[in-house]
């Protein structure tokens, strides 16, 4: 199978039927594992990129949130929140279709808070001079949750692997 060709007819199919122009197919071992188109415009949910989605459908069928020994592969490069997601569950690569410079003159998802063009920059910033409203309200309460992990978890610090 065509694993590029499949990414985009996902994309393509999921336009003609109305949703976003975005897919992912994960592969391990030569065949697909997992696939989705973006859902955010059928299912008015804001994290349900196609990253998210087949991440989430793969993971479940290996039975791990690792996704080591697998190649995902994107019709562009993942915006923030699945570039996070991918990082987390450690494919051994993603490889993306287009860029936003090419395919800019066609397609913004710009928001409120957010165009791609700066987001990084953004995030990079200390979180009091990001433009996302954020407040920090110190509970000590608050950390004790994390020494509870700990004490749970044998004194260690990292989630195991």
């Amino acid at each position: 199978m065509d694993f590029v060709q499949r990414t985009i007819d996902l994309a393509r199919q999921n336009v003609a039927e109305g949703g976003r122009l975005f897919a992912t197919v994960i592969v391990k071992d030569g065949e697909v594992l997992a696939e989705s188109p973006n859902e955010v415009a059928q299912t008015n949910d804001p994290t349900a990129h196609a990253e998210v989605l087949a991440l989430r459908e793969a993971c479940t069928k290996l039975g791990t949130e690792h996704l080591t020994g697998t190649t995902v592969y994107v019709l562009a490069h993942p915006c923030p929140m699945c570039l996070g997601a991918l990082y987390r569950c450690s494919p051994d690569e993603v490889v993306f279709l287009t860029t936003r410079d090419a395919y800019e003159p066609h397609y913004v998802d710009d928001r409120k808070y957010f165009e791609l063009a700066t987001f990084y920059d953004e995030f990079a910033k200390p979180w009091q001079q990001r433009r996302l409203p954020l407040r920090y309200e110190r509970r000590d309460a608050a950390v004790d949750v994390y020494r509870f992990w700990r004490e749970n978890n044998g004194g260690d610090r990292h989630q195991h692997h």
